[in-house]
């Protein structure tokens, strides 16, 4: 069910980090997820990278991950207001299909916890 006219969907991923460390904060780069991320177990938030990327239905696109890891994102449907996407994390053999409407985005957790912190990706199309 491709209902997209175009070939392609701009999406905007941000890795960030989750911590107990350090004074409780959310950069500032990541106020438009304050919200979402109070409700999650951190209390200190940064940003580690973001990246604009025109997705193609059915194509891979690749994000590296703090301590070589990588995420693997598929764009596999769309309609008028939604996307379905693929996720996968090789390096833990699993995958997850998230929908997202067009003025949401979804926070999943993308590696697990190390010294105290985890890695999460931020999925936004249509910034």
């Amino acid at each position: 069910m491709l209902a997209y006219a175009g070939n392609s969907i701009p999406v905007r991923i941000r890795i960030i980090r989750g911590s107990n460390q350090g004074a409780p904060g959310v950069d500032a780069s990541l106020n438009d997820l304050k919200n979402q991320l109070a409700r999650v177990g951190y209390s200190r938030w940064q940003q580690v990278s973001s990246d604009d990327v025109e997705m193609e239905f059915g194509k891979s696109t690749n994000i590296d991950l703090p301590e070589g890891e990588k995420l693997t994102l598929i764009l596999e449907e769309s309609s008028k207001d939604t996307v379905t996407f693929k996720v996968k994390l090789p390096a833990h053999k699993t995958f997850s299909k998230l929908t997202i409407t067009k003025d949401k985005r979804i926070v999943h957790q993308v590696a697990d916890e190390r010294n105290g912190a985890a890695h999460f990706a931020s999925i936004r199309p249509w910034p």
